[in-house]
């Protein structure tokens, strides 16, 4: 059996932050990483206030900032450290990274591409290095030293890898030599077992300020101790400071200090002036420098009796700083994040000697449980989180005279009352976006972050208060623990009998106060309003109408709603010989009578004049209305009609099918002279015809041709507004053709020398004052006037950009319909030898072109290029490496959507169904159409077979989802109407014209649709009920817990125990069943079921028994097994719970109490009860070390087998009469069930040891295989082949194909692949109806899939994937290959299987241009059409969700 594993949803846990420049020396940057993603972010600044006035004066306060994505870069590899250094010569920050078992890369941005360059790589994976050991425990941690003069690796617990970096080289001999001398050095490495100490089981190393040369402080533990051995060894710590002297290679210990208490867990250097160290112990908190002696505090009672050290007691504090985070704020504070999110602010108060006298601790907030903190520039704090949303707080000083403080529990009863307000009077937060309420904008968390009073540092007689706020939150739907499918709530009735099952998912997230259920939908079911059947329509636009003036209208007035702003006032749509106008507000009626052009179709129609006026281009004339009277009619040579027309309010530009294009400049009115249409032709020779073109309003400021003063290279933030002095074309008593004349001048030199001069003294002020502010505070171009562009792709394959109105060529770039992966200038005087010398591709045609400003503030300017059956997009990004006058600064990057649009090929009558596709889709037709506001989204709608939604929000993360649940799209338009406020338009295949808006229950900013419902506890497990529609979930909440019970006799006592006030207690986990209705996600009342103390859920299952009760002979029940757990002395006990959800009358107004739990069955069983499934209509529970099988009668469960198993099975899943089970050590096994005999027994088994996570059966057709994942991030397929010669007679399982996904893998589910695709109405064959596909969930939030592989596909993709290993740069210089083969931690004593496919390389072919595909084609003998059939195959089978 062969598969493609291929990851969905990208991993959304962070691991690792920090803050540096990594664009330009000029802006810092939040470089984020988790798992196998990286991502940079830029904080930029919102003004809450809308006056201009108002912001000036609270410019001095603290100004809340947005985190805007500018960049992410996926990697082979999962980050295990991360690093910033600047390196010599260099204008941006480096970033380090290593990854397992000890692979260290240096990487830089690449202003040229807009990409990752990789600067040099480290590679210490020798086995004498390894000392014998298979795998290594250890994490490759990497550490900088402050000065920037080298750094430090520690692999294999043992060994320092030293990386020195050149600091001597001037600026110029790097310019000269080049890459000749590399800023890296050759690193040499320490083994810490040969110096004058031998190092051992080090902790935590870190590079000490204020030394001379570089210090390594490195705190270790040479004889280990735990708490169970604290009497017999404690302060076993120690801590040695290590000057490396890079140039002799020698490493003297200057200073060292033993007996450190026995808990350490981290060390912090303390910045100038103070300098030295902290050490963080887990209930200590210790403060080492070499000039004066220790000084430390204890945090609770536990030190009083584990360590000798000399402690002093840290009053009014009683904490762990077990699992804490911390981050320096300034040089003498700190904030600690600690394990359960409370936020402290730690100062250390120092005397006239700078040393530290005291330690000053106060709780300031209580937020996310937070695995990194980072500060980020002035006043701004990163908390990543593994757990649950990732924040960036904003914190404030204040100095007052006398603190106030205010109780926590006050300000949580405020916090609930106000969350158990209803929706409808709940404050818009715009903080936390991802928090769903009824929606996407009435959205409140209580817990992102609890203020509790002031944080107060003493600093001299004055109280320092801090107070911290939240600006932003990044979604986190991790760790998934458990995810199950279920129905939606809302579905149109439209949809309701599709082939495939309409299906959602629903996984539980975080843990703790963090914890949650995020609902996931990949595709986009819009809620249909109504639908009119209009056939024979292809095309259409909507239009915003004069509003009208108010009139006194009759009785039944109040009872219609006001119209919205910006409505749409008409509908106008296209046929083959005509147009058909209706008018929309409250009702949509045909127009009869009115200034539009109706006897032809019509090519474009929009508004102009700022929505003031309708403007409509048909073949032979262009006419301008207001409302529906017509001011104007541009009649056009009918011998070569119109075929396009685009529009940059206010230019309207239309080519003419011989090429010809013509500039419409529209001048408002002004006193007496009506508004009007200038035509312009421009006098540019028509080299070849024009394919597509589109105007653009640019007001980012990306868009420039004047070099930037202080740039000497690329930049990708917004280059500052260029400052044309363009006058308004809305000017009084100007003609319009004056106005033209005058900004063509100011802008392309006819002017005067004055004009020019004084231009340019104007753009180096204006660039001089950005470089001055803070990258932050930086508004891309909000103070100057928009730029208007146009973009021209020819039939000889080029793109050019002029600027309008003057027509000069700005960026020319050859080839473009060959989809290259960067579209750089090629100047057209070098045209001659063309720069990218790639030829035409065959067939390829550029349909159509979108050229749109997307983003915060429309500053992310993107080209949309639609080919014969492709959508390529770019983004354009700051480039100033060329040096030709008046062009754009600009380059071109191609965003790695990677999306599959085509249709899906049927190879009988396909020439019928090519003609029928003709006529449905028709090449005039705009299939790219930009909206601005759909339910507060804007963004880009491609219709076509296979119709995607593009958003990007002011996140910055272009977010592309499909919407195939109503097939191909033929046309579409926003529509904003009192009826569909803030809706859309569309036709289907069918010709139905359905109105609908978008479901605001879900937020479309984030990678598949979600909505995150907060539970404020940790969920374990979650299932869904399929007869009552409802989820059932099991959650738990600690609860301090000072009892403990012993055995006295046959009978148990409970103890309990006092402690002083320090002393922190343990924490007991109380579980319970709780029913959720997923029409609110909220609980459904009375259907709490709480489990006993010390009782521990272990599993949840829906199980189908035998009962007489039903039609069909089963019914479906809520199994939970549960373990009774008290400690050591007492045997574990368990209990088997079986409920049946019923219906009841409902409590009046309280619709959701129609459901109600019965207990159908409880007892206590001999062992504790670890899984439990259903076979054969029979109950299979594992409890102990044996599998019991039960049958349901009555309210009794018969036993009817049983079987001895291995240690613990934590995991079992039925199927037909045959049962796989998991085990926590001894990998998996499969048993059978035969109903005649009663008699259970073990039909295989894996042999090897494995420490399984999850299992699941992989179905194609006929052959049935058995999916297993370890602790490791593996993924193993075993086989039951008990003719091959390996199985022993069928004794064991067979391994057939294994992969490492990176990510741990705890829950897999199986749907039936897709059956019906979008793009065609056949449905697939019966081969596909019998296959089922495997999704998976991670710990890190990545949810991907196992798609079982026709050999034949699978061996021609595997030939492609060894090319692509070879022929594409991967980030990092991270080898694909090696990422997927399977890490062990012992010596596994059989080969690698492989046998599947690494889907997200595979994915990478659409990245590349048109050559290259066709190159690596031919190399492996095939042809891209066919890779491009076998992977949209593959897409389109998996589009369950």
């Amino acid at each position: 059996m062969y598969a493609m594993c291929k990851e969905l949803h990208p991993p959304t846990g962070v691991e690792h932050s920090l803050y540096c420049h990594f664009f330009k020396m000029q802006q810092s940057n939040l470089v984020v990483a988790g798992a196998n993603q990286l991502h940079v972010y830029r904080l930029n600044q919102v003004s809450e206030s809308k006056a201009s006035a108002n912001e000036k004066a609270t410019a001095g306060e603290a100004k809340k900032m947005k985190l805007e994505c500018m960049a992410s870069f996926p990697l082979f590899g999962c980050v295990q450290s991360m690093q910033s250094v600047n390196l010599v010569g260099s204008s941006r920050d480096s970033l380090l990274l290593s990854f397992r078992d000890a692979k260290l890369s240096v990487v830089e941005y690449d202003p040229s591409t807009n990409g990752l360059k990789t600067l040099s790589l480290h590679f210490f994976e020798d086995e004498e290095l390894k000392d014998g050991l298979i795998g290594s425990y250890h994490v490759p941690t990497v550490r900088i030293d402050p000065d920037g003069r080298c750094a430090v690796m520690l692999i294999y617990g043992t060994r320092l890898i030293v990386l020195p970096f050149r600091k001597d080289v001037a600026a110029e001999e790097i310019d000269s030599v080049g890459a000749g001398r590399s800023p890296v050095m050759s690193s040499y490495m320490i083994d810490m077992r040969n110096l004058d100490e031998q190092i051992t089981n080090i902790i935590d190393f870190q590079f000490l300020h204020g030394y001379y040369e570089p210090t390594l402080f490195i705190l270790y533990e040479p004889l280990q101790s735990w708490a169970g051995r604290v009497a017999a060894r404690m302060d076993t710590c120690c801590i040695v400071a290590i000057s490396l002297n890079i140039r002799e290679k020698v490493h003297p210990i200057i200073w060292s200090v033993s007996n450190l208490p026995f808990d350490c867990l981290q060390a912090m250097t303390v910045p100038k002036p103070i300098g030295g160290a902290l050490v963080f112990a887990t209930n200590s908190l210790l403060y080492l420098n070499q000039s004066f002696p220790p000084y430390g505090v204890s945090l609770n009672s536990f030190p009083d009796n584990s360590t000798q050290f000399p402690l002093k007691v840290q009053e009014g504090v009683r904490i762990s700083l077990d699992c804490a985070q911390a981050a320096f704020i300034s040089s003498e504070r700190l904030v600690l994040s600690l394990k359960g999110g409370e936020l402290y602010v730690l100062t250390l108060l120092v005397d006239g000697m700078r040393s530290v006298r005291e330690f000053h601790l106060d709780k300031a907030a209580a937020s996310v449980l937070t695995t990194c903190v980072c500060a980020c520039g002035d006043g701004n704090l990163y908390l990543g989180s593994r757990l649950g949303n990732s924040l960036l707080l904003r914190y404030n000083e204040k100095v007052q005279e006398k603190p106030q403080k205010e109780k926590p529990f006050e300000q949580e009863l405020q916090q609930e009352s106000k969350k158990n307000e209803p929706p409808s009077k709940k404050k818009r937060l715009d903080t936390m976006g991802d928090w769903m309420a009824s929606d996407v904008n009435e959205v409140q968390d209580p817990e992102e972050l609890e203020v509790y009073g002031a944080a107060e540092a003493q600093t001299g007689n004055q109280l320092t208060q801090y107070t911290f706020e939240v600006c932003d939150s990044i979604l986190n739907i991790g760790p998934c623990g458990g995810v199950q499918m279920g129905e939606p709530a809302f579905l149109s009735e439209e949809f309701q009998n599709n082939l495939d099952p309409d299906i959602e998912l629903v996984s539980t997230s975080g843990h703790g106060k963090n914890g949650a259920i995020s609902i996931l939908q990949r595709t986009i079911r819009p809620q249909v309003v109504t639908t009119f059947e209009l056939p024979g329509c292809y095309d259409m636009w909507t239009v915003i109408g004069v509003s009208p003036p108010k009139v006194q209208e009759s009785e039944n007035e109040e009872e219609k709603l006001p119209s919205p702003a910006n409505s749409h006032a008409f509908l106008i749509m296209s046929r083959e010989d005509s147009s058909m106008i209706l008018q929309t507000g409250h009702e949509i009626n045909e127009l009869d009578q009115s200034g539009f052009l109706t006897d032809t179709p019509t090519i474009f129609a929009g508004n102009m004049g700022d929505n003031k006026y309708i403007v409509q281009v048909c073949g032979t004339e262009v006419r301008l209305l207001r409302g529906v009277e017509l001011l104007q009619t541009i009649p056009f040579d009918s011998s070569s009609p119109l075929v396009h027309a685009t529009l940059a309010d206010p230019y309207l530009v239309v080519a003419t099918d011989s090429g010809q294009l013509v500039l419409l400049v529209l001048s408002c009115e002004s006193g007496d002279s009506p508004a009007k249409l200038t035509t312009i032709s421009p006098n540019i020779e028509a080299v070849s015809n024009v394919w597509a073109m589109c105007a653009y309003r640019d007001t980012g400021g990306l868009f420039t041709t004047i070099a930037m003063a202080n740039e000497p290279e690329a930049v990708l933030a917004p280059a500052p507004m260029t400052p044309t002095k363009q006058r308004d074309t809305k000017t009084e008593g100007e003609t319009e053709n004056s106005v033209v004349d005058d900004v063509e001048e100011m802008l392309y030199g006819d002017a005067p020398a004055f004009a020019t001069s004084s231009q340019e003294g104007a753009n180096e002020e204006e660039v001089n004052k950005s470089a001055g502010s803070s990258s932050a505070e930086k508004t891309s171009g909000e103070n100057g006037k928009p730029t208007y562009w146009l973009a021209i792709s020819r039939d000889d394959g080029s793109l050019e950009i002029c600027s309008l109105p003057a027509f000069s060529l700005c960026f020319v770039t050859k080839n473009f319909a060959s989809g290259a992966r960067l579209l750089s200038d090629n100047d057209f005087l070098t045209s001659g030898q063309e720069s990218q010398g790639e030829e035409q591709p065959p067939n390829q045609e550029v349909k159509e072109l979108l050229l749109v400003g997307l983003g915060s503030k429309n500053s992310r300017p993107h080209l949309l290029v639609r080919l014969n059956d492709e959508l390529i997009i770019y983004e354009a990004f700051s480039f100033c490496g060329h040096s030709a006058e008046g062009h754009l600064r600009l380059r071109f990057s191609k965003v790695p959507l990677n999306l599959l649009l085509r249709e899906k090929k049927t190879s009988k009558s396909r020439k019928k169904a090519e003609v029928d596709q003709k006529a449905l889709f028709s090449d005039q037709v705009k299939r790219l159409r930009h909206f601005e506001d759909i339910a507060g989204y804007t963004g880009i709608f491609v219709s076509g077979f296979y119709p995607h939604w593009l958003f990007m929000s002011a996140r910055g993360v272009l977010r592309a989802h499909p919407m195939g649940i109503d097939g191909s799209i033929t046309c579409f338009s926003s529509f904003n109407n009192v009826n569909c406020p803030k809706g859309f338009l569309y036709f289907n295949r069918q010709g139905e014209l359905r109105i609908a808006v978008l479901p605001t229950h879900l937020s479309y900013d984030a990678t598949w649709p979600v909505r995150k419902v907060p539970l404020r506890c940790t969920p374990h497990f979650i299932c869904y009920h399929m007869d009552s529609k409802t989820y059932a979930v099991v959650t738990s909440i600690p609860e301090m817990c000072n009892r403990s019970v012993k055995m006295v006799g046959e009978e148990k006592e409970v103890e309990t125990f006092e402690r002083d006030e320090r002393f922190i207690y343990p924490t007991l986990d109380k579980f319970s069943v709780q029913l959720f209705s997923p029409v609110s996600w909220e609980p459904i009342p009375n259907t709490k079921i709480q489990l006993e103390d010390w009782e521990h859920a272990t599993c949840l299952k829906n199980v189908t028994l035998s009962s007489d009760a039903t039609v069909s002979g089963v019914k479906g029940y809520l199994a939970v097994g549960t373990n009774i757990c008290y400690g050591d002395e007492v045997s574990c006990r368990g209990r088997i719970l079986l409920f049946d959800v019923i219906e009841v009358v409902p409590e009046p107004g309280q619709p959701l109490t129609k459901n109600k739990i019965k207990i159908v069955y409880d007892e206590e069983q001999k062992g504790p009860v670890t899984s439990i499934t259903h076979v054969s209509g029979k109950l299979l529970a594992a409890v102990g070390q044996k599998i019991y099988m039960w049958e349901l009668t009555g309210d009794q469960l018969v036993a009817r087998a049983f079987i001895d198993t291995q240690m613990y099975i934590h995991q079992t899943i039925g199927l037909k009469g045959f049962v796989l089970i998991a085990d926590i050590a001894k990998s998996i096994s499969v048993y059978r069930y035969q109903d005649e005999t009663k008699t259970l027994s073990l039909l295989s088994r894996d042999i090897k040891p494995l420490e399984v996570f999850g299992i699941e059966y992989i179905i194609d057709n006929t052959q049935l295989g058995f999916l297993a994942t370890d602790s490791q991030c593996n993924i193993f397929l075993y086989m039951y082949q008990p003719e091959a010669r390996e199985s022993f007679g069928g004794q064991r399982l067979v391994r057939r194909a294994d992969f490492h996904v990176g990510s741990r893998v705890v829950s897999m589910f199986r749907v039936r692949c897709k059956i019906k695709d979008p793009s065609t109405e056949k449905k697939s064959s019966s081969s596909v109806e019998k296959k089922h596909v495997t999704y998976y969930a991670s710990l890190d939030g990545s949810l991907g899939y196992l798609l079982p592989m026709a050999e034949k596909t699978y061996r021609r993709l595997l030939m492609m994937q060894n090319a692509l290993v070879i022929h594409l740069p991967h980030n990092a210089g991270l080898n694909p290959r090696s990422y997927r083969m399977v890490k062990s931690q012992q010596r596994l004593l059989q080969n690698q299987s492989r046998n599947i496919l690494d889907g997200d390389l595979l994915w990478k072919f659409l990245h590349l241009s048109m050559n290259e595909r066709v190159e690596l084609c031919r190399k492996i003998g095939t042809t891209s059409d066919q890779i491009l059939d076998d992977l949209q195959e593959a897409d389109r089978q998996t589009a369950n969700f």
